[in-house]
């Protein structure tokens, strides 16, 4: 007997799923990220699925990916679909689950100080397989794209179901032979006018200046870099001051390769985990969250 055509009515599935990643996350760039393509692969399944459907799905802007009604309609059948896939395929495997987890972690912290921190949770976790992704992107939990999710947010916009783990003390440094070239700025004020290293754009130097209580009286100066691990990589090459925070340079800020000009208490928001509904009691998601607080308290004890 001859396989069965795809059903007409079914629109190519690698095209529902770039244009669900890209609704899920709001962004090209971050749905690419998520399912291991370019933004343009993305972009191009989008515009193709617009074309098979004859209508439009998305618009993209400075705030990166808006639905039309008609992208909403067909978002919420595409993340059901998925779902009940992901379920299915989670029964089917249970065994390898028991003894993996997999942790999506924002880049900087990533990078930082989970990474130099393995083998002490591979020891902790004894016989468990761990994958580490370093992302900004927030995973599909509830499809079991990944078991757990560590990301920072401003307090008042934690994720639903998020387990705060540290609010850190946010503060600018820079390298010795920068700060020898340039000057050690007085004060706030006076840091506003230096060359600075930013996130993406402008709104997280913007936020900290405001939480410190000053206005900058022109506007920022400095490069827009993609993270915060390649901001922190700039400081320590001598190309401006960044803000960090314990987590991120206490190496480098006790061995001299990173100064703090000048002491601030500012805090901008707070680290977070959030678990995937599966493995709710699960004893190795239950291990880690235990090892993670207890390990991010004791590195940052202010």
């Amino acid at each position: 007997m001859p396989p069965k055509q795809p059903s007409a009515d079914l629109p190519p599935l690698v095209m529902i799923r770039a244009f669900e990643a890209a609704g899920r996350t709001g962004s090209m760039r971050r749905a690419a990220e998520d399912i291991g393509v370019s933004h343009t692969v993305v972009s191009r399944h989008v515009r193709n699925l617009e074309y098979w459907l004859g209508c439009q799905l998305v618009r993209t802007g400075p705030r990166g990916v808006e639905l039309t009604r008609e992208g909403e309609t067909l978002l919420a059948a595409a993340s059901q679909g998925f779902s009940i896939i992901a379920r299915a395929a989670g029964a089917l495997r249970p065994g390898r689950q028991r003894g993996q987890l997999r942790i999506w972690c924002i880049q900087g912290l990533a990078t930082r100080w989970l990474t130099p921190r393995l083998s002490e949770l591979e020891a902790e976790l004894d016989g468990v397989e761990i994958e580490l992704r370093a992302t900004d992107a927030r995973p599909d939990l509830p499809r079991r794209q990944a078991d757990i999710f560590i990301g920072f947010s401003a307090l008042p916009h934690l994720p639903d179901g998020a387990t705060a783990l540290l609010r850190p003390r946010m503060f600018p440094v820079a390298s010795p032979a920068w700060l020898e070239r340039h000057g050690r700025p007085r004060d706030v004020a006076d840091l506003a006018q230096m060359p600075l290293i930013h996130e993406g754009n402008h709104l997280q130097w913007t936020s900290w200046f405001e939480a410190a209580g000053v206005l900058p009286s022109a506007p920022l100066k400095g490069p827009r870099l993609s993270d915060a691990s390649i901001g922190f990589d700039a400081a320590l090459a001598g190309q401006g001051i960044a803000l960090v925070n314990s987590l991120m340079a206490a190496d480098e800020i006790d061995h001299g390769r990173l100064i703090e000009p000048f002491s601030t208490h500012v805090t901008l928001g707070s680290y977070y985990l959030l678990a995937s509904p599966a493995r709710s009691g699960d004893p190795i998601i239950t291990a880690f969250k235990d090892w993670l607080v207890a390990s991010i308290t004791a590195s940052a004890p202010e």
